[in-house]
C-alpha cells in the first residue's frame, strides 16, 4: 500500500510585496531581481499569524478532500518554526481544527513536503492512519537578513496542505540528508548561562547561504534524484506530465529542465508570485493546479526538492484526484 492525495488547499498572506519595495530598503531593481531569480513579487505575514494560514490550509484541503476533520487519525506539519518552540505548530493545527488525533511536526526545511509525504505513507502502510493531514507553512519573513540583499529578495511566507489517504499513487519516493551547515543554515539563538565555559554572542538568527554552493548542489541533487527515480520505475523523462520542483530560484529550475532535455511547458511554476516559501512550494503549487483543473488523473507527477541540511527528496505519483 502507498497513499492517494484525497485534496489540497494552500493560503498566502495578503500582503503582497513586489520587488520595487526592495529598492528603498537595499541596493537593488526589479530587473536585477527578476534576471537571477525569475521572483518579480511575493507574500508576507503582516497581520496574520503562521498558525492561521495553516489552518486556513487545511480547512482547504479538508473541503477538497470532501472529509471532516474528525475524521484525521494523524497531523503532520513541516515547517522550520512555527509561531512557538513549543507546543508545535501541528498541535496548535489541531486545536483550531478541532481534530482529536496525534500531532507532530518535521523540520526538513526545503524538503519537508516530501519528508511528510515519506512519514504518511509508513503511518498509511503500517495501518496506523488511514486519514493523514499534512500541512507545509514557512515564515521564512522571520529569518531573513533584510540588509542583505542576496537573500532577503528570495523568500516567502504561506502554507499548503494535503489530506491523504490509502491507495497506490505513490510509486517512488526517496528522501536523504547530508549534514553540512556550510552553505545554508539559521543558527538558534545564543542564550547565556551561568554555567557556560565560554563566551557566546547574542544576536538574531538569520538565514546564512552562499549562493553559488547552493545552486551546484541543487541542480546536480535535483537531476539525480530524478534520474534515480525514472531509471527505478523503468521510465524516461518523457513519461512525465509535470515536473513540480521546489521554486526556489528561476535559473535552478532551468538548468535542471535543460539537463533532461525537457520542455519548458512540464515545468509549471508559481515562483514569480511567492517567491521561495520553504517547504510550503511544492503543495501551493499542486493545490493551485489541482484548483485550475491542470492535474488529469493517472498522469504521472514528478515532485522534487533540495535545501538545507543538506537534504533531498524526490517522488513519482499518479494524480488520483477526480
Amino acid at each position: 500500500m502507498s497513499l492517494s492525495i484525497l485534496g489540497t488547499g494552500s493560503a498566502l498572506p495578503s500582503r503582497a510585496v513586489a520587488n520595487e519595495e526592495f529598492t528603498r530598503i537595499v541596493d537593488t531593481s526589479d530587473e536585477w531581481i527578476v534576471s537571477r531569480t525569475g521572483i518579480r513579487s511575493r507574500r508576507v505575514i503582516t497581520g496574520e499569524t503562521l498558525t492561521e494560514l495553516a489552518a486556513a490550509a487545511g480547512r482547504s484541503a479538508l473541503q477538497n478532500a470532501g472529509a471532516a476533520a474528525d475524521e484525521l487519525d494523524l497531523i503532520l506539519c513541516t515547517t522550520i518554526q512555527g509561531d512557538y518552540i513549543t507546543p508545535s505548530l501541528a498541535n496548535l493545527l489541531q486545536r483550531d481544527l478541532g481534530a482529536d488525533c496525534p500531532a507532530f511536526d518535521i523540520n526538513a526545511a526545503c524538503c519537508g513536503f516530501l519528508y511528510g509525504l515519506d512519514a504518511a505513507q509508513a503511518y498509511l502502510a503500517a495501518g496506523k492512519a488511514r486519514r493523514v493531514l499534512l500541512v507545509s507553512a514557512e515564515q521564512m519573513s522571520k529569518f531573513t537578513d533584510w540588509t542583505d540583499r542576496a537573500t532577503c529578495i528570495l523568500f516567502g511566507d504561506g502554507a499548503a496542505a494535503v489530506v491523504l489517504g490509502p491507495g497506490e499513487a505513490l510509486q517512488y519516493i526517496r528522501v536523504r540528508s547530508m549534514g553540512c551547515t556550510d552553505s545554508l543554515h539559521i543558527p538558534a539563538p545564543a542564550r547565556a548561562t551561568p554555567f557556560s565555559d565560554r563566551e557566546r554572542e547574542t544576536g538574531p538568527s538569520f538565514l546564512y547561504m552562499h549562493g553559488q554552493n547552493v545552486f551546484k548542489f541543487a541542480v546536480s541533487s535535483c537531476a539525480e534524484g530524478i534520474r534515480r527515480a525514472l531509471d527505478a520505475l523503468n521510465l524516461t523523462a518523457d513519461d512525465i506530465a509535470h515536473f513540480l520542483l521546489h521554486q526556489a530560484n528561476g535559473r535552478i529550475l532551468d538548468a535542471v529542465r535543460r539537463e533532461l532535455g525537457q520542455p519548458k511547458e512540464k515545468f509549471p511554476g508559481n515562483l514569480d508570485r511567492t517567491g521561495n516559501i520553504s517547504s510550503a512550494s511544492i503543495p501551493c503549487l499542486l493545490d493551485e493546479m489541482n484548483r485550475q483543473g491542470r492535474l488529469k488523473p493517472g498522469r504521472r507527477l514528478l515532485l522534487g526538492a533540495f535545501g538545507s541540511g543538506l537534504a533531498t527528496g524526490t517522488c513519482v505519483l499518479a494524480w488520483g484526484k477526480e
